[in-house]
């Protein structure tokens, strides 16, 4: 089960209010971002969140991989995004391609600043 468990706390995000807020767009981006890489998607599921009285509703955007799974989470009344990244490295080592991915979605929200992890999960 050895793999890379990679996340990314994105804040004040510059990008196109959209990006935030628009389940279907976002989706769509990722399942693109995914294949840029040369992941494979193989399901997805993208929700918007009704709107409060802080603002509009954000999004959870979740692609599965064969090699694992993308995730994020937008709050648009703060300008914030959590991403998720997790590969297996059962049948080669994708690392590089999960380290691209999330390159590309720091990229995509232009935050002002970030809190990025990464742990190498199971053993050698």
């Amino acid at each position: 089960m050895k793999g890379l468990h990679l996340t990314a706390d994105l804040y004040r995000c510059r990008c196109e209010a959209a990006w935030l807020t628009d389940a279907a767009k976002l989706g769509a981006w990722c399942v693109e971002a995914v294949q840029a890489v040369g992941l494979e998607a193989v399901d997805h599921l993208f929700h918007t969140f009704p709107a409060t009285a802080k603002g509009p509703g954000g999004v959870t955007a979740t692609v599965l991989l064969a090699e694992s799974h993308v995730c994020l989470h937008t709050w648009p009344e703060e300008r914030a995004v959590t991403c998720d990244v997790y590969v297996c490295n059962f049948s080669g080592d994708h690392s590089a391609k999960a380290r691209g991915l999330m390159y590309a979605l720091v990229n995509r929200f232009q935050p002002e600043w970030t809190e990025q992890r990464s742990l190498d999960r199971g053993e050698e």
